[in-house]
Formats: structure tokens, sequence, C-alpha cells
């Protein structure tokens, strides 16, 4: 949900779609400038949250930020931001922030899982005695990104130093496009095995429910309107149906435009698809 006119905009708009868990930006997420969280800010939002009564709210961080950067500048550049957003989210009480791994601009799958690794021990040492949580959201894998697997996501978790603040985000498009064929229940399964063996299902903290534009393993980042895409409703039925995955939030990032029309039809097809069975 939009923040544009405050932090807690987001909730009353999520209130009046009939969102039951909302994902905010936190600044501008196309910026790496942006002005402090402001006291009023932060009062209106804890309101609006007991207002509206939407209690599962969590964060995704800028698109600028590349934990996994082989350049130190641009390397301690998103190490800061990614703090920021970090302390942004503590002080307005979210559960956690979801944030891509990053890219390893062609230096090795193992060299920028260090990076990543590096980048969360310095912004989890930098907000210690936080109880925000780090979700690693899983890619599509093109253009050299990490957490194309849930092998990748989990070796991150292992290697770091505060492994209890870090846990991870399914994103069903990127999950397609990097290979993983959930169109089947059979398919589903072999996927949760492995997020099971790899991760644990109990660090998924979010999952974000998008279509895809693209085919399988086509290595692309491109959401569609749910069921209009390659995964089709079969994936998303039996997400929503699965009682192991009940409580963790679910949001869609599916294009708004119309705006809210848009949502609105994407939830319906999800509230269906959760009541038919």
């Amino acid at each position: 949900m939009s923040i544009a006119g405050g932090p807690h905009l987001a909730l009353e708009r999520g209130a009046a779609t009939g969102c039951g868990a909302v994902q905010i930006f936190l600044k501008n997420q196309r910026q790496w400038a942006s002005r402090p969280l402001m006291p009023d800010e932060v009062r209106a939002f804890r309101a609006a949250r007991r207002r509206t009564g939407i209690a599962r709210v969590f964060a995704h961080a800028s698109y600028l930020i590349n934990l996994a950067s082989p350049e130190e500048a641009q390397w301690a550049q998103a190490v800061d931001a990614f703090t920021d957003e970090l302390e942004r989210a503590e002080a307005l009480g979210l559960s956690c922030v979801v944030i891509h791994p990053g890219s390893h601009r062609g230096d090795g799958v193992e060299a920028g899982l260090g990076r990543v690794v590096r980048a969360l021990d310095e912004a989890c040492r930098r907000t210690a005695g936080a109880r925000v949580r780090i979700a690693l959201e899983n890619t599509a894998g093109g253009g050299g990104s990490l957490g194309r697997t849930f092998a990748e996501l989990g070796a991150m978790i292992r290697r770091a130093a505060s492994p209890g603040r870090l846990g991870i985000c399914i994103d069903t498009c990127h999950l397609f496009a990097a290979g993983y064929d959930v169109r089947t229940r059979e398919g589903w399964e072999r996927a949760l095995a492995e997020c099971q063996a790899d991760v644990g299902l109990g660090r998924v903290l979010a999952f974000h429910l998008n279509d895809a534009r693209a085919g399988l393993a086509s290595g692309l980042d491109r959401h569609e309107h749910i069921g209009r895409g390659f995964l089709g409703l079969a994936p998303f039925r039996l997400l929503l149906n699965d009682p192991r995955l009940a409580r963790i939030p679910k949001v869609i990032e599916t294009d708004k435009d119309p705006e809210p029309r848009a949502d609105l039809r994407n939830l319906a097809t999800l509230r269906r698809l959760r009541a038919n069975r």
C-alpha cells in the first residue's frame, strides 16, 4: 500500500480495500535520500493500526539496496540504507522488513553470499535489541541475483551471526521464474519440502502472491494479476488452503491500475480460492 500523505494512510487504504495484512515502503523506494521519520508520523501510524485493526503489517526495503554489491562504497551505502529501514520499521512496530538479497554482478555466488552475510551482520549489530526481523525474499534469479533457491537463502541464514533475526519471504512469481513448478500439488509439495530442508517453514515470515507474466524458469521478475499469468489459479488455491501456512501474512504486489479496482479484483479471486477448496 502507498504511504503517500504519511505511513498511517497506508493502513486506511488497506482497511478500505478489506486487507487483513499490509506491506508498506518506509520511504521512496527509488531514492537514496529521505527525511527522518517524525514522531507525529509514528503516533498517527500506531493510532491507525489500532483503529483499523490491521495487526499484520510489514515493510519492503528500497529496490536500490544491494547487499551483495562488489563495490565497497556501494555496499556500505546499502548497509547504511538498510539499517535506516530497520530503524524506521522498529519505530513503527512492524514485524519484519522484506529485502532482496542483491546481485553479485558477475562476481560469483559464493562471493556474493559472503557480502550479503557481512551486510546482515552489520545491520543486526547496529540495530541490536530491536525486535523487527529481516525477511530475505526469494528471487527470479536473473542478473546475478542471489536467493533464487531455498539453498541460497538457507546459506545466508546459517552463516549469519544473528540467525534469530532472519527469515524469508516467498514470492510466488519469483518461485516459478526461478524454476519451481508449483502448478500441481506434487510440485507444490516438492517446493515446500525443499524450503523445510534448507530454511525451515517456521522461518517463512511473509508471502507475496503474484502470478507470472513469463514462463517457468524464465528468470524474469514480471508480476501478473492472479489467474491471468503462467501460474494460473492452482498454486494459489494450494497455498491458501495449506494449514501449515495459514498464519503467515500474505500480500499481493500486482499492478494497481486502475486503483483500487485491480486490488479488489485480485483479492476477490484469492478469497474465492480459499473458500472453494
